[in-house]
């Protein structure tokens, strides 16, 4: 008679997964409901590499994926990290999951943001729809902060390489104008912190990142657009206050990209830290193993606490 029984438990265990999904574990959800804007039917495919790091090409369908820490362990941070890759990909789990699981280890939920990428046929205007998935990123998660245990007014964004790019052009790009599909539009897109770990900045050909620059703008884009995007010309007093780290020998993307993005938070008087290693070079996301940069991750914890501490 306990065999019954057993199997009735199991049915019941998996209905109950079924239907209250288990936020302590990672989740993916659609960032868009319904209608994806910037969006037409290509017939283009979504592409996934498995080598060395995951990496994930002609995004379709942009998602957030969810990280959340025990609820004992949790600081009430949030953190919507963007994975780089030049515009043409995403190291999704090399700088994405990987990094989100860290967080978690500090108590600090993450939401591994899958963008769409502007070298996909599928899309409209193609420049504006990483940003575009940004915002909605900031709004998705600030509209269930209270389901997730986080504090609406806690929530941050993280990007490397040209996901530095996006996450800083979501700190100095909040207020412009988003598309008013449902009620999460009205949610402030503007991050409560920045985390930009070997950044690019700037579309200015003398020290930007070329590749990035050609993925996101075009081969020759217009002066308006290089300097729309050009994200040290626009900080101000309210651009959130950042966490920045390079290396001198980054061949990549060029050192002066944080540089000069720091320098334009000083000018503003914003909050600001920077790190910069005279050696690393560039993509070496958590630096695990490497006994020069791998405490960099400590760094940025103790910098996000103090943050905790100053907002209380």
């Amino acid at each position: 008679m306990k065999k019954p029984t057993n199997i009735l438990t199991i049915l019941i265990y998996l209905v109950c997964l079924s239907v209250f999904p288990c936020w302590g574990q990672d989740t993916i959800m659609p960032l868009w409901d319904g209608l994806i804007p910037n969006k037409i039917n290509s017939g283009e495919e979504e592409i996934r590499s498995h080598g060395d790091i995951l990496w994930v090409s002609k995004v379709q369908e942009p998602t957030l994926e969810i990280y959340l820490p025990t609820q004992k362990n949790r600081t009430g941070q949030g953190v919507v990290i963007c994975p780089g890759g030049g515009y043409r990909g995403l190291a999704y789990d090399w700088e994405g999951t990987d990094v989100a699981k860290w967080l978690n280890s500090k108590g600090i939920a993450a939401f591994v943001l899958k963008y769409r990428l502007p070298d996909s046929k599928s899309l409209v205007n193609r420049h504006e729809v990483p940003l575009m998935d940004a915002k909605r990123a900031i709004q998705k998660v600030r509209a269930q902060a209270d389901e997730w245990g986080l504090s609406s007014a806690k929530i941050g964004v993280m990007g490397f390489s040209a996901g530095g790019h996006l996450a800083s052009s979501l700190s100095v790009h909040y207020d412009t104008s988003n598309p008013e599909l449902d009620s999460l539009s009205t949610i402030n897109t503007r991050p409560d912190f920045c985390i930009l770990v070997y950044p690019v900045i700037t579309m200015d050909t003398t020290f930007g990142h070329r590749g990035s620059r050609n993925s996101l703008l075009g081969s020759n884009p217009s002066d308006e657009l290089v300097t729309f995007f050009s994200n040290e010309l626009h900080v101000n007093a309210q651009t959130p206050p950042t966490f920045l780290l390079h290396s001198s020998n980054d061949e990549g993307v060029p050192v002066e990209n944080s540089i000069r993005f720091y320098q334009a938070l000083q000018r503003e008087k914003v909050w600001a830290e920077m790190h910069i290693y005279p050696s690393g070079g560039h993509g070496y996301a958590l630096a695990m193993g490497n006994n020069y940069l791998e405490n960099w991750p400590d760094l940025l914890f103790a910098w996000l606490k103090r943050l905790d501490e100053l907002d209380r």
